[in-house]
């Protein structure tokens, strides 16, 4: 029994470590992606006096909305793509083609981005999951250790 404790407290303080892990490169990975944000400076979005105090997106939420907006607009040119071509080939000359392919650009960079802090995000939620229960396991450890002792 006493064997069994030790290891269950081994186990938790495994968790523990790798949690911490898992809450540091989410973290890091979140602060590199807000960083890279920042310097394109994108503000689509941002209220024009926050703009101009140097405000930009570098967060999930201001990124979705960014991305959402800028589709609504890209889809008041054509419905798709396949529209705006109307059969043809992509002509880098058309100033409305060319308007449709630099918002699908930053679109689609706005949703990666999107995705990306959704994973750091999960993998800090992970990360925080796996600390809370390795505790609870060295915790238990620690009882089940003491609870042989008296035996």
């Amino acid at each position: 029994m006493k064997a069994i404790s030790i290891v269950v407290a081994l186990l938790g303080i495994a968790a523990i470590v790798i949690g911490a892990v898992f809450v540091g490169l989410g973290m890091s990975r979140n602060n590199e992606l807000v960083q890279a944000m920042r310097q394109e400076k994108v503000a689509l979005g941002i209220e024009q006096s926050d703009a101009q105090a140097g405000q930009v997106i570098d967060s999930l939420g201001e990124a979705l909305k960014a991305g959402d907006t800028i589709r609504e607009h890209r889809r008041s040119i054509a419905p798709s793509y396949s529209d705006l071509l109307a059969g043809g080939n992509y002509d880098p000359t058309n100033p409305k083609q060319l308007t449709y392919a630099q918002a699908m650009n930053l679109e689609n960079y706005l949703y990666l981005a999107v995705v990306a802090f959704g994973l750091t995000q999960a993998v800090m939620g992970s990360g925080a999951f796996m600390v809370l229960t390795g505790l609870a396991l060295v915790g238990t450890g620690v009882v089940l250790y003491r609870v042989t002792q008296k035996l």
